[in-house]
């Protein structure tokens, strides 16, 4: 009984002190709390470069289907797939037994021909000499007939000694361009014909190599827009920069090979193609890629893009230090250069834009100051020693 009232009695006792344990821990939840500590940068207008980011796709500089220009069957493959070629390396060989025997016969033709248009000159000579005497004109005249058409004899057995060589010629494949070999879609006894629709293998030149991109035509009249209102200044040259799969920038300038004269009436685009070294062979036909072309310079503040927000209705916001609280401000972008957005509207020179400290960042929060700088790789760093102030 006494134990049971002595419990009774320490409950009470804790519950009676329970409010004085609270405050002495640092007052009730909810208790006003001090202003959060934010990184700014202080932004400034500049000149920055006006780049449009373009979509494209990787095409071989020369590419060439090897075929057969006569009948046979392959006896010999000549090339290593993947070897690099010249042009006149030889790829493939067909059996030349019948075209050595049609270049034999062809040979002995031209032979037939000549001892005929010598027998007809000399015919032609032996009546020239006795014309007036025991030759008539009518013989002079068909002893020089023989020769005219023994001299076209001769001279269309030497077209047909030329084709025969022509043809054995063709019995070796060579290359055509210099280039990489691919792989051969015949192997050795397979019969082939005469300029058959079937390639024997492909010889690609991949340095150096060509990027097709396309521009809207709406993209290209607004950039005209800008230039003519003097908000882009161009430059002497425009710059073409190549931005791998992996984002990674080529390190090889462009040049702008040809510019397409018409729209596309089905995308409504225009075509360009431009021309990279590709001597590592680190661009392959067929890779996408984007293509960044500075057109000139722009006045325009630079605002990093990772202190910047993107609703769903694609507005553009970020966070500026004002009088000591945080403002979230509507931004416009025109483009985007070295991870930063090119901003022309929505902020000012001078203004002091939150980069750090934005998590569970409300409008008009009490905030205090640091300054900081942004490195290349986006890291935030204190700009000045731990010396910080109230909100500006």
């Amino acid at each position: 009984m006494r134990r049971s009232a002595f419990l009774a009695a320490a409950a009470m006792a804790l519950m009676l002190l329970a409010p004085g344990l609270v405050l002495a821990q640092g007052g009730p939840p909810g208790g006003a709390r001090g202003p959060a500590k934010v990184g700014i940068v202080a932004l400034k207008v500049e000149d920055v470069p006006y780049v449009r980011t373009l979509p494209g796709r990787a095409v071989a500089f020369e590419r060439t289907d090897i075929r057969p220009r006569v009948s046979g069957a392959i006896v010999e493959i000549l090339y290593q797939p993947g070897a690099a070629l010249k042009p006149g390396d030889p790829m493939f060989r067909i059996e030349d037994v019948t075209y050595r025997a049609a270049l034999a016969s062809a040979r002995a033709a031209v032979s037939g021909a000549e001892a005929e248009l010598a027998t007809a000159r000399a015919t032609a000579a032996r009546y020239r000499a006795l014309q007036g005497s025991a030759a008539t004109a009518a013989n002079l005249q068909t002893a020089e007939a023989a020769v005219a058409k023994a001299e076209s004899g001769l001279a269309a057995a030497q077209a047909n000694l030329e084709s025969a060589q022509i043809d054995l010629d063709h019995t070796t494949i060579t290359s055509p361009i210099a280039g990489v070999a691919g792989k051969a879609e015949v192997s050795v006894g397979a019969l082939v014909t005469a300029n058959q629709t079937t390639a024997l293998a492909t010889v690609t030149r991949l340095d150096p190599i060509y990027v097709d991109v396309a521009d809207s035509s709406s993209g290209m009249l607004r950039v005209r827009d800008r230039v003519e209102s003097g908000k882009v200044q161009q430059g002497d040259h425009v710059g073409l920069r190549l931005l791998l799969e992996t984002g990674v920038p080529y390190d090889r300038q462009g040049e702008l090979v040809v510019l397409g004269t018409e729209v596309s009436s089905s995308t409504g685009t225009v075509d360009m193609r431009i021309r990279f070294d590709n001597p590592d062979r680190l661009i392959l036909p067929g890779q996408f890629l984007r293509v960044e072309v500075t057109l000139g310079t722009m006045r325009a503040i630079l605002v990093p893009q990772r202190a910047t927000t993107r609703s769903s209705d694609g507005t553009l916001t970020a966070w500026l230090a004002r009088d000591g609280k945080a403002r979230r401000v509507v931004i416009e972008a025109t483009g985007s250069y070295s991870n930063a957005w090119v901003v022309t509207a929505g902020v000012e020179e001078g203004d002091h834009l939150i980069v750090d400290g934005l998590s569970n960042l409300r409008e008009g929060a009490d905030i205090q100051t640091i300054p900081v700088t942004i490195d290349a790789l986006g890291v935030t760093r204190d700009s000045a020693p731990a010396k910080t102030g109230p909100g500006n």
